[in-house]
């Protein structure tokens, strides 16, 4: 079976203000893949997902999104293609309860996930949909970010830095849900510090250093690369 690309990026340069950020950026995602970008804080990796999301100052290049060319798109109409963007701030409204949260999102793409079927994915959610968004523990919000994109129709997911700082079981639980999306046909790209979280979790790999992508491979190369992951991380 043939391969369907969702997301392909070509040359893409990104800056903020003056600042010049991505410096060529290349990678592709295909449908139902989960992909990881790796690399030091400062890399490059959270502007590449604000690239893909028209989030940042100025871009050029190529962002191929379902097909279309959207370099030049604002980030709303890159969203109603089926984009959903969870950011590491998670940017839950405090004063609203849990469910207000959810159904405040608009559904722009088709297939928005029902309360019901969140619900199901995240029971956390169920329990606290009452609860104002400031009492929520840092996993519930975690979660409650995520199952708002859900809730729009996205069907590509950019998740930055979803585990960070968050208990081991919570992060198992982020993990299963994880792996709960892409048996669903959902497609991922992660930012992540937390290697031994993303490892499993990735059919694909893109280290980045410098605001360029230095190395891809995919999960069954994960081993031999080890020792150049230790170079370019740390890990």
């Amino acid at each position: 079976m043939a391969t369907e690309e969702l997301l392909n990026l070509s040359g893409v340069n990104a800056w903020y203000g003056e600042s010049h950020i991505l410096h060529g950026v290349d990678l592709r995602v295909n449908r139902g893949e989960v992909v990881t970008l790796l690399g030091r804080n400062g890399a490059g990796r959270t502007t590449t997902l604000k690239s893909i999301m028209g989030m940042v100052g100025k871009r050029t290049g190529s962002i191929r999104l379902f097909g279309q060319e959207t370099v030049n798109m604002s980030t709303h109409q890159v969203a109603r293609l089926g984009l959903g963007y969870c950011p590491e701030e998670r940017g839950i409204f405090a004063s609203l309860s849990c469910e207000e949260n959810l159904l405040l999102p608009p559904v722009v793409a088709d297939g928005g996930m029902p309360l019901d079927e969140l619900y199901e994915l995240f029971p956390n959610l169920k329990e606290r949909r009452n609860s104002p968004g400031t009492r929520l523990s840092g996993g519930e919000q975690q979660m409650l970010a995520v199952a708002r994109i859900l809730r729009t129709g996205a069907k590509l997911l950019l998740l930055d830095e979803i585990s960070e700082g968050l208990a081991p079981v919570i992060v198992q639980t982020l993990a299963r849900t994880i792996r709960t999306l892409r048996e669903r046909g959902f497609t991922i790209v992660m930012v992540e510090q937390n290697f031994r979280f993303a490892a499993p979790l990735a059919d694909r790999f893109y280290v980045m250093e410098h605001g360029r992508i230095v190395e891809g491979f995919t999960a069954a190369e994960l081993d031999a690369k080890m020792g150049m992951l230790h170079e370019y991380l740390g890990v």
